[in-house]
């Protein structure tokens, strides 16, 4: 694997376009010494940069939002130093893990939904928003390991309908996938989050912050986990913000932030994000 951890004493060794809304209040402080950081504009990672943006971290770093597979790119490019990206990003770029913070869940995700007009031992195509690498691995690994399927995958906008007009399937992530309520269709459908848990018995990690080779330090990596703890110490802010903004209904946004995602990584998640890189590996190569 090509990625490595920064480690602060204590800790674990392990081997689109802006959304506006989170900018709200903000006011630029011009600077050409910050390192520029590039976040996911989906709700999930509010917490993580609420204390970039509205707490004491504010203004030590230029952030911009994109989706996960972006954030992805503007590290490759360079036009990122520090990215939120997907934890299969790990195995296609030399990266340096900042630890302690992430997008996780523990069982079921609610966010990484796929909808199938056929049992998943049937599906052989798939339509899947390729926003998140990570989220099209694991369908695969889920899909293969769980339910002997090898479907192909197709690229698509996340629009369940069309998706499902194109595909046997359809693979929402993000957002989108909190917008469907799965239990009112009248199709099959997979939380991935709770199909992994209920395959392996392990966490699930989806992305973690990663820099540049040269970049990290232990002060860095405090200040990033100090920016997480802030966001989750004031949920209710940003539930208050984040609900109306994205058109979500308050209890929702709790309850997802506070049950389904998990923001604080330690050692179960980043030996479970080595085992998931692991099989995505197998299942990859499988695929050619």
């Amino acid at each position: 694997m090509k990625y490595a951890v920064i480690l602060p004493s204590g800790m674990f060794a392990a081997g689109g376009k802006p959304s506006a809304l989170l900018h709200w209040g903000l006011t630029p402080t011009p600077s050409t010494s910050r390192l520029k950081v590039c976040a996911v504009s989906y709700l999930n990672t509010v917490p993580l940069v609420w204390g970039m943006l509205h707490g004491p971290q504010r203004g030590r770093f230029l952030v911009d939002f994109r989706v996960p597979s972006g954030c992805a790119d503007e590290l490759a490019s360079g036009a990122a130093d520090i990215g939120i990206v997907p934890a299969f990003e790990l195995s296609r770029q030399d990266l340096d893990i900042l630890p302690g913070a992430g997008i996780a869940c523990r069982g079921a995700v609610r966010s990484i939904l796929l909808v199938s007009r056929c049992p998943a031992e049937q599906i052989r195509t798939l339509a899947a928003d390729i926003s998140s690498r990570t989220s099209v691995q694991l369908a695969r690994v889920v899909l293969g390991r769980k339910f002997g399927a090898a479907p192909e995958i197709r690229p698509h906008e996340p629009c369940l309908e069309a998706m499902l007009e194109t595909a046997d399937a359809a693979l929402l992530i993000g957002d989108p996938a909190l917008r469907v309520e799965a239990e009112s269709l009248p199709f099959h459908s997979y939380d991935l989050g709770a199909e992994w848990a209920h395959m392996t018995g392990l966490p699930m990690v989806f992305a973690v912050w990663a820099a540049r080779k040269g970049i990290v330090t232990p002060e860095l990596c405090e200040e990033f986990r100090a920016s997480c703890r802030y966001g989750l110490a004031h949920i209710d802010d940003i539930v208050a913000a984040e609900a109306p903004q994205r058109g979500f209904h308050p209890g929702l946004v709790r309850e997802y932030l506070t049950r389904n995602i998990v923001h604080e990584l330690g050692p179960a998640e980043y030996e479970a994000m080595r085992e998931f890189l692991r099989m995505a590996a197998k299942h990859t190569v499988d695929a050619r």
